[in-house]
């Protein structure tokens, strides 16, 4: 349930402010996507942890690439 909820709310991310901003990503998929995908493989509290991280490595230094959720 609670990982049903946080997926709309990264699909109202991807349908909102995401469409309007310019492309930055850094990673294929983008956060939004790698989120959603974790929250329906793991659920909440392990997606969650797995997203915060991806989210983590979002700077100049931290990589870039195509970085599927395990």
């Amino acid at each position: 349930m609670i990982a049903r909820m946080l997926i709309l709310v990264a699909r109202g991310w991807q349908l909102g402010p995401s469409a309007i901003l310019p492309p930055s990503c850094r990673f294929t998929p983008s956060c939004s996507a790698y989120a959603i995908t974790a929250w329906t493989r793991y659920g909440a509290l392990r997606g969650s942890w797995l997203a915060l991280r991806r989210i983590g490595r979002c700077h100049p230094w931290g990589g870039q690439g195509h970085d599927p959720v395990p």
